[in-house]
């Protein structure tokens, strides 16, 4: 498996009908764990603007939901631009290990390899807070290993999903595939934590659309379909702002404000997309 290291390493209702239930509860944070997510937080390395979007993306939350400790290994899959890295290298810099399951060196877009450029300029800047980080590579059909078979504690993927089960233009979706993947990853017992975009009704969910909604519903199934059990559901990312009907998907909505100028406040006041956030876990036989 290719690697490259940073640092010193590198150089509800719906759902009740299906029979899930309530969500459990979960453990707090150690006491450890929540003064290093705090102090990740708080880091100046963290642009004003990545720090603006806590308030919807509700980081502390989310990572506590899914029981991030400080010494796991993690696998966050397709990082993008690092944003939840920022938090998670220098949470887990000194007594755990992440794996950033990035783009491919070859991958053909463009923007892919400038973003990977990016992400690697973004870690070596601080180099000691992304000192248990490890790079890999997440790009089907070729690079599949994000991390080694059975090592990590948790995998994470924030709003991946509904761009691998979205038909590519040879008619192919990568969802299987990115399960396949988290699942070879994680230690029996292990957890998965996915957040994304909600689609609110699968009755009327078309897998055709390039929206960038995905049910909860069609999630489980993707998820249970290769072998995890579900888990538990929160609701501290939903939004019931977000109609779900803009002229350009979820990209209307900020941060993307993909119309421009056009109808800017209303979507502003909206807010980023409604989202949902799901557990599941691994069998242990």
């Amino acid at each position: 498996m290719p690697t490259t290291t940073i640092g010193t390493t590198l150089g509800a209702v719906a759902l009740l009908a299906l029979g899930l239930g309530a969500t459990p509860a979960h453990a707090a944070f150690d006491a450890a764990t929540a003064k290093a997510v705090d102090a990740a937080l708080a880091g100046e390395h963290r642009s004003a603007e990545n720090k603006a979007r806590d308030v919807y993306r509700k980081p502390r939350e989310v990572l506590e939901f899914v029981g991030l400790r400080r010494d796991m290994t993690v696998v966050e899959m397709s990082p993008g631009a690092g944003w939840y890295t920022e938090i998670l290298g220098p949470v887990l810099a000194d007594q755990g290990r992440l794996y950033a399951a990035q783009f491919a060196l070859n991958d053909v877009p463009t923007y892919q390899r400038r973003l990977l450029g990016s992400f690697l300029t973004k870690l070596a800047a601080t180099p000691d807070l992304y000192k248990s980080t490890v790079i890999t590579h997440f790009a089907p059909p070729y690079a599949l290993e994000v991390a080694p078979r059975g090592s990590a504690d948790l995998v994470l993927t924030f709003r991946n999903l509904h761009n691998w089960a979205a038909e590519n233009e040879a008619g192919v979706s990568w969802s299987n595939v990115a399960f396949k993947a988290m699942y070879d990853a994680l230690k029996p017992g292990g957890t998965l934590g996915i957040v994304d975009h909600r689609w609110p009704d699968p009755k009327t969910e078309n897998p055709a659309d390039r929206n960038g909604y995905i049910s909860e519903e069609r999630t489980i199934r993707l998820a249970e379909a290769a072998g995890f059990r579900f888990a538990a559901r929160s609701e501290v990312l939903r939004n019931p702002k977000d109609t779900h009907d803009h002229p350009r998907g979820v990209w209307t909505l900020p941060p993307s404000l993909a119309l421009g100028e056009q109808d800017r406040d209303r979507y502003l006041a909206i807010g980023e997309s409604d989202r949902y956030l799901l557990t599941f876990t691994k069998p242990t036989e």
